[in-house]
């Protein structure tokens, strides 16, 4: 299986720096291709505008879907952006590791989508869902919260966990096409014991051993 790991944290001692070390060990020693985009370390730049094209249809008034369809049929993309479109299309599982800031994924994640998903490219003319450009991928959300398991219930401190994560599930992921597969969840790492982290890691390495065989999950509309 070809695998690709998208990692954004600053810090490379982080829990999360952990979790995006196993995963690379553990996939590559299962044997599957992987290609990976650290976007801290690459210094990916997240603002999204003219500079995602080499050329422009229309340099007096910029609109990012209109330049977006034009690159698309002539590559006037971006090197960084095109290296990163690449990767999406040759993979036949993307893997997201992040730790949960503001009920969403750090800026440079998001940027890394605005930039990369391109209409045209990735989306758009027809093909969305289940018609999507990435119909027959995988994809799977592995992230740290700050709280505990208990905050993040229906009737907890913080609310349904897969309530906020619908946004980047169904109007990311479904929305290209992708099968979503349950999310990797590491509550609260901060507040762990080095074993219990351990543990979490070990978890995540059975998990991935036999990623290839998961079914993807019900994100639902609302």
């Amino acid at each position: 299986m070809k695998v690709l790991l998208v990692y954004a944290h600053p810090e490379p001692l982080s829990f999360n720096a952990a979790m995006f070390s196993k995963a690379q060990q553990t996939l590559l020693a299962a044997g599957h291709e992987l290609q990976f985009s650290d976007l801290y370390k690459m210094d990916f730049r997240a603002v999204s505008d003219r500079e995602n094209f080499t050329k422009l249809q229309n340099p007096a008034f910029f609109k990012q879907q209109l330049e977006e369809l034009h690159a698309t049929e002539h590559g006037y993309f971006s090197a960084d952006i095109a290296a990163e479109q690449e990767k999406l299309e040759w993979c036949d599982l993307m893997i997201w590791q992040f730790p949960l800031w503001w009920f969403g994924v750090p800026g440079i994640l998001k940027g890394w989508v605005d930039r990369v998903f391109a209409m045209g490219r990735t989306y758009g003319q027809g093909r969305l869902y289940e018609n999507g450009v990435f119909k027959g991928k995988k994809a799977l959300l592995s992230l740290t919260t700050g709280g505990y398991e208990s905050d993040y219930l229906e009737d907890g401190f913080q609310g349904d966990l897969a309530g906020i994560l619908r946004p980047v599930h169904r109007g990311i992921l479904e929305f290209t096409g992708f099968t979503v597969l349950e999310p990797q969840t590491v509550y609260g790492p901060a507040r762990m014991k080095p074993e219990e982290r351990d543990t979490e890691l070990e978890r995540w390495q059975k998990r991935l051993l036999h990623i290839e065989t998961e079914e993807g999950i019900i994100v639902g509309r609302y």
